[in-house]
Protein backbone atom coordinates (compact mmCIF):
# COMPACT_ATOMS: atom_id res chain seq x y z
CA UNK A 1 0.00 0.00 0.00
CA UNK A 2 1.18 3.30 -0.91
CA UNK A 3 0.93 6.00 2.22
CA UNK A 4 1.84 10.01 2.12
CA UNK A 5 2.91 11.41 5.34
CA UNK A 6 1.79 15.07 6.29
CA UNK A 7 4.32 16.58 8.07
CA UNK A 8 5.74 19.71 9.18
CA UNK A 9 9.99 20.43 10.75
CA UNK A 10 12.21 23.44 11.72
CA UNK A 11 15.13 22.25 9.63
CA UNK A 12 17.87 24.76 12.02
CA UNK A 13 19.73 21.19 13.34
CA UNK A 14 19.33 19.18 10.15
CA UNK A 15 21.02 19.01 6.99
CA UNK A 16 18.29 19.70 5.06
CA UNK A 17 15.73 17.23 3.90
CA UNK A 18 17.45 14.11 1.96
CA UNK A 19 20.19 12.05 3.24
CA UNK A 20 23.78 13.20 3.79
CA UNK A 21 26.52 10.96 4.65
CA UNK A 22 27.65 12.44 8.21
CA UNK A 23 25.33 14.53 8.27
CA UNK A 24 21.82 14.49 10.32
CA UNK A 25 18.59 14.93 7.64
CA UNK A 26 14.79 14.89 8.30
CA UNK A 27 14.70 12.09 6.06
CA UNK A 28 16.73 9.83 7.98
CA UNK A 29 15.20 10.63 11.43
CA UNK A 30 11.41 9.72 9.99
CA UNK A 31 12.93 6.49 8.03
CA UNK A 32 14.74 5.22 10.85
CA UNK A 33 11.65 5.73 13.66
CA UNK A 34 9.28 4.65 10.98
CA UNK A 35 11.08 1.49 10.40
CA UNK A 36 11.83 0.80 14.80
CA UNK A 37 7.48 1.47 14.60
CA UNK A 38 6.71 -0.80 12.13
CA UNK A 39 8.93 -3.58 12.10
CA UNK A 40 10.31 -3.47 9.14
CA UNK A 41 12.71 -0.84 6.73
CA UNK A 42 11.09 1.71 5.21
CA UNK A 43 12.14 4.44 2.39
CA UNK A 44 10.36 7.53 2.19
CA UNK A 45 10.36 9.63 -0.59
CA UNK A 46 10.06 13.88 0.25
CA UNK A 47 7.61 16.41 -2.28
CA UNK A 48 11.43 17.91 -2.33
CA UNK A 49 14.37 18.63 -1.10
CA UNK A 50 15.03 21.51 1.22
CA UNK A 51 18.50 22.65 1.81
CA UNK A 52 20.35 23.17 5.32
CA UNK A 53 18.63 24.82 7.90
CA UNK A 54 14.98 25.62 5.50
CA UNK A 55 11.60 24.94 7.24
CA UNK A 56 8.56 23.33 6.22
CA UNK A 57 5.05 23.51 7.24
CA UNK A 58 3.63 21.88 4.88
CA UNK A 59 5.92 18.64 3.45
CA UNK A 60 4.56 15.77 2.51
CA UNK A 61 6.26 12.36 1.80
CA UNK A 62 5.55 8.76 0.25
CA UNK A 63 6.08 5.29 1.84
CA UNK A 64 4.67 1.63 1.10
CA UNK A 65 3.44 -0.37 3.86
CA UNK A 66 1.46 -3.81 3.62
CA UNK A 67 0.63 -4.16 7.34
CA UNK A 68 -2.29 -2.19 9.19
CA UNK A 69 -2.04 0.68 11.45
CA UNK A 70 -3.12 0.78 14.89
CA UNK A 71 -5.73 3.84 15.86
CA UNK A 72 -3.23 6.01 17.48
CA UNK A 73 -0.42 5.47 15.11
CA UNK A 74 0.06 9.04 14.27
CA UNK A 75 -0.08 9.82 18.36
CA UNK A 76 2.93 7.11 18.25
CA UNK A 77 4.60 8.35 15.08
CA UNK A 78 5.07 12.11 17.18
CA UNK A 79 6.00 10.27 19.95
CA UNK A 80 8.71 8.54 18.26
CA UNK A 81 9.90 11.86 16.53
CA UNK A 82 12.15 14.72 17.77
CA UNK A 83 10.07 17.56 18.98
CA UNK A 84 11.08 19.84 15.76
CA UNK A 85 9.34 17.48 13.53
CA UNK A 86 5.41 16.96 13.45
CA UNK A 87 3.65 14.55 11.72
CA UNK A 88 -0.10 15.60 10.68
CA UNK A 89 -1.85 12.66 8.74
CA UNK A 90 -1.22 9.82 7.25
CA UNK A 91 -3.03 9.28 3.49
CA UNK A 92 -3.71 6.09 2.08
CA UNK A 93 -2.93 6.77 -1.68
CA UNK A 94 -3.16 5.02 -5.38
CA UNK A 95 -0.73 2.62 -5.79
CA UNK A 96 1.37 5.10 -7.89
CA UNK A 97 1.05 7.94 -6.54
CA UNK A 98 4.53 9.98 -6.14
CA UNK A 99 4.99 12.79 -3.81
CA UNK A 100 7.64 14.47 -5.82
CA UNK A 101 6.61 13.66 -9.53
CA UNK A 102 2.80 14.32 -9.21
CA UNK A 103 2.96 17.65 -7.23
CA UNK A 104 1.64 20.44 -9.35
CA UNK A 105 2.37 22.99 -7.60
CA UNK A 106 4.25 24.05 -4.63
CA UNK A 107 4.39 27.06 -2.33
CA UNK A 108 7.41 28.85 -0.35
CA UNK A 109 7.62 31.98 2.01
CA UNK A 110 10.59 33.62 2.90
CA UNK A 111 10.42 35.68 5.93
CA UNK A 112 12.09 39.10 6.74
CA UNK A 113 12.21 41.27 9.76
CA UNK A 114 13.15 45.09 8.92
CA UNK A 115 14.07 45.78 12.37
CA UNK A 116 16.10 44.26 15.06
CA UNK A 117 13.62 41.32 16.59
CA UNK A 118 15.34 38.81 19.45
CA UNK A 119 12.39 36.47 18.87
CA UNK A 120 13.53 36.35 15.00
CA UNK A 121 17.07 35.87 14.17
CA UNK A 122 16.25 32.26 14.01
CA UNK A 123 13.18 32.30 12.21
CA UNK A 124 13.79 34.99 9.62
CA UNK A 125 16.29 37.26 7.57
CA UNK A 126 16.84 40.30 10.48
CA UNK A 127 17.46 42.82 8.34
CA UNK A 128 17.67 46.26 9.82
CA UNK A 129 17.72 48.54 6.30
CA UNK A 130 14.52 50.74 4.79
CA UNK A 131 13.51 48.77 1.32
CA UNK A 132 10.83 49.84 -1.10
CA UNK A 133 8.58 47.17 -1.29
CA UNK A 134 6.50 48.93 -3.80
CA UNK A 135 9.30 48.38 -6.14
CA UNK A 136 10.36 44.78 -5.25
CA UNK A 137 6.44 43.83 -5.46
CA UNK A 138 7.27 45.73 -9.27
CA UNK A 139 9.95 43.65 -10.07
CA UNK A 140 8.72 40.46 -8.63
CA UNK A 141 5.40 40.30 -11.53
CA UNK A 142 8.41 39.33 -14.35
CA UNK A 143 8.81 36.06 -12.32
CA UNK A 144 5.17 35.16 -13.18
CA UNK A 145 5.70 32.80 -16.32
CA UNK A 146 6.74 29.68 -17.65
CA UNK A 147 10.29 30.54 -18.40
CA UNK A 148 13.81 29.76 -17.34
CA UNK A 149 15.25 30.41 -14.58
CA UNK A 150 19.37 29.76 -14.40
CA UNK A 151 20.27 32.72 -13.22
CA UNK A 152 18.51 32.04 -9.44
CA UNK A 153 20.45 28.01 -9.68
CA UNK A 154 22.84 26.36 -8.11
CA UNK A 155 25.54 25.68 -10.17
CA UNK A 156 26.70 22.43 -11.09
CA UNK A 157 23.68 20.55 -10.36
CA UNK A 158 22.24 17.79 -12.30
CA UNK A 159 18.47 19.26 -12.90
CA UNK A 160 17.66 18.72 -16.68
CA UNK A 161 15.64 21.95 -17.06
CA UNK A 162 15.59 25.07 -15.77
CA UNK A 163 12.80 26.17 -16.68
CA UNK A 164 9.71 26.53 -14.43
CA UNK A 165 6.21 28.07 -14.42
CA UNK A 166 5.93 30.58 -11.78
CA UNK A 167 2.27 31.39 -10.45
CA UNK A 168 2.68 33.97 -8.00
CA UNK A 169 4.80 35.90 -6.34
CA UNK A 170 4.36 38.87 -4.40
CA UNK A 171 5.92 40.95 -1.07
CA UNK A 172 3.11 41.73 1.81
CA UNK A 173 3.30 42.79 5.61
CA UNK A 174 2.21 39.77 8.24
CA UNK A 175 0.73 40.89 11.45
CA UNK A 176 3.74 40.95 12.99
CA UNK A 177 5.51 43.48 11.51
CA UNK A 178 7.69 40.90 9.00
CA UNK A 179 7.58 41.56 5.08
CA UNK A 180 6.96 38.06 3.58
CA UNK A 181 7.18 36.65 -0.30
CA UNK A 182 5.23 34.25 -1.39
CA UNK A 183 6.39 32.19 -4.71
CA UNK A 184 4.05 29.53 -6.08
CA UNK A 185 5.38 27.53 -9.21
CA UNK A 186 5.14 24.15 -10.54
CA UNK A 187 8.82 23.18 -9.67
CA UNK A 188 11.94 25.11 -7.64
CA UNK A 189 15.27 25.11 -8.34
CA UNK A 190 18.00 24.49 -5.75
CA UNK A 191 18.41 27.67 -4.11
CA UNK A 192 16.11 29.13 -6.73
CA UNK A 193 14.13 31.28 -4.02
CA UNK A 194 16.75 32.17 -1.70
CA UNK A 195 18.47 33.84 -4.52
CA UNK A 196 15.17 35.50 -5.95
CA UNK A 197 14.52 37.08 -2.47
CA UNK A 198 18.41 38.18 -2.35
CA UNK A 199 18.24 39.80 -5.58
CA UNK A 200 14.71 41.37 -4.89
CA UNK A 201 16.40 42.84 -1.87
CA UNK A 202 19.10 44.57 -3.98
CA UNK A 203 15.97 46.05 -5.61
CA UNK A 204 14.60 47.16 -2.78
CA UNK A 205 17.62 49.20 -1.44
CA UNK A 206 17.96 50.88 -5.22
CA UNK A 207 20.98 48.73 -6.14
CA UNK A 208 19.08 47.70 -9.38
CA UNK A 209 15.99 48.36 -11.10
CA UNK A 210 13.22 46.58 -12.23
CA UNK A 211 14.94 46.76 -15.83
CA UNK A 212 18.02 45.42 -14.17
CA UNK A 213 16.16 42.75 -12.36
CA UNK A 214 14.38 41.47 -15.96
CA UNK A 215 18.25 41.91 -17.77
CA UNK A 216 19.70 39.35 -14.90
CA UNK A 217 16.33 36.79 -15.29
CA UNK A 218 17.45 36.96 -19.27
CA UNK A 219 20.75 36.37 -19.05
CA UNK A 220 20.27 33.01 -17.43
CA UNK A 221 23.39 33.19 -15.28
CA UNK A 222 23.85 32.78 -11.31
CA UNK A 223 26.43 35.11 -11.33
CA UNK A 224 24.44 38.20 -12.81
CA UNK A 225 21.95 37.97 -9.66
CA UNK A 226 21.99 38.68 -5.82
CA UNK A 227 23.44 36.92 -3.00
CA UNK A 228 21.58 34.22 -1.80
CA UNK A 229 19.37 34.80 1.77
CA UNK A 230 19.87 33.03 4.90
CA UNK A 231 18.50 29.97 5.19
CA UNK A 232 16.27 29.88 7.82
CA UNK A 233 13.71 32.80 6.43
CA UNK A 234 12.73 30.07 4.05
CA UNK A 235 9.09 27.57 4.59
CA UNK A 236 8.29 25.22 1.74
CA UNK A 237 4.08 25.94 3.34
CA UNK A 238 2.51 23.87 0.76
CA UNK A 239 2.34 21.17 -1.54
CA UNK A 240 -0.87 20.36 -4.14
CA UNK A 241 -1.81 17.14 -5.62
CA UNK A 242 -5.29 16.15 -7.64
CA UNK A 243 -7.54 14.62 -5.65
CA UNK A 244 -7.99 12.03 -7.12
CA UNK A 245 -4.81 10.66 -5.65
CA UNK A 246 -6.01 10.72 -2.07
CA UNK A 247 -8.38 7.55 -0.71
CA UNK A 248 -8.16 7.90 2.85
CA UNK A 249 -6.95 9.98 5.69
CA UNK A 250 -5.88 8.86 9.34
CA UNK A 251 -5.66 11.94 11.30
Amino acid sequence: MRYFLELAYNGEKYFGWQRQPNQVSVQEVIENRLTRMLGETIAIVGAGRTDSGVHAKKMFAHFDYNGEFRLDFIKRLNSFLPKDIAVFAVHEMKADAHARFDATARSYNYHLSPHKDPFAYKSAWVYGRDLDVDAMNEAAKLLIKKGDFESFAKVHTDVKTTICDVSAAYWQMNETGQLVFTITADRFLRNMVRAIVGTLVDVGLKKISKEDFKQIIEQKKRSSAGASAPAQGLYLVDVQYDKELFIHEYS
